[in-house]
């Protein structure tokens, strides 16, 4: 079966599940989340941090490259720039380059590519300084599920990835959405993190804590309730969602 075709049924295997799924409200909250899951603290910022980028130079300071970002490199005295301009991070986090070779670039601030580019390219040419330009941020995509307007996977630009911004793109909340609930769910290395953000608060008392940052491939889950079973209402979503993302990344 071709790649196409398969893109094809797992979106419309997505939207089905999107439009028939009962978001139901049982007694306890978080009763039946599998047991690898953490549920953050409303103080815990280790994992969900509150979106509150407050310059481009704080911007360019603590952004991390990721795939799809289109860099170019810049070498003091190599006059032969072929092959360092326009260069795309792949869906691995990897670049191939010239000398370099193959360099895992994503999750990485610039300064410490340019670290790690300077080690490499140390080898065989003498480099006095190094720039690395990000010329195009690659699109971000998180989903956002429940009672939302339009449910589903939105693309974010990556300096506007955050709770509120991935609501708003997927045409605010629905007059049962509960916004004081927001449940805000990561994957990484095989852990779920669960963390509940108050946008109601962000909105109405501009407490900049409950807007959080989010990554590509997070998870929004607006109930309509303030109770919720993940193992009936979010789980079964969120692997129709890992599956999409798998055959159409």
């Amino acid at each position: 079966m071709g790649r196409f075709y398969k893109k094809a049924i797992v979106t419309a295997l997505l939207v089905s599940a999107l439009s028939t799924t009962a978001f139901a409200a049982p007694e306890d909250v978080y009763t039946n989340i599998a047991d690898s899951a953490v549920i953050m603290d409303a103080a815990d910022t280790s994992v969900f941090k509150p979106a509150s980028i407050k310059s481009l130079d704080d911007y360019d300071e603590h952004y991390r490259l990721y795939k799809y970002d289109t860099i170019s490199i810049r070498i003091i005295g190599y006059k032969d720039a072929q092959g360092l301009d326009s260069i795309m991070i792949g869906t691995d986090g990897y670049v191939n380059l010239p000398y370099a070779g193959s360099v895992k670039l994503a999750g990485l601030t610039i300064e410490e590519a340019k670290q790690v580019l300077t080690a490499k390219f140390g080898r065989y040419i003498k480099i006095p300084d190094m720039s690395i330009i990000v010329t195009n941020y690659g699109p971000r995509k998180v989903q956002v599920l429940g009672e939302v307007n339009a449910p589903g996977t939105v693309e974010l630009a990556s300096d506007d990835m955050n709770v509120l911004a991935a609501i708003s793109k997927a045409e605010w909340v629905t007059t049962y959405g509960r916004i004081k609930k927001v449940q805000v769910i990561r994957i990484d290395d095989g852990v779920m993190y669960v963390k509940e953000a108050n946008i109601k608060d962000y909105i109405e008392k501009h407490d900049i804590s409950q807007n959080f940052a989010l990554e590509d491939g997070d998870i929004l889950y607006i109930p309509k309730s303030n109770k919720i079973d993940f193992h009936q209402d979010v789980l079964p979503l969120i692997n129709v969602y890992s599956t999409y993302r798998a055959l159409t990344d």
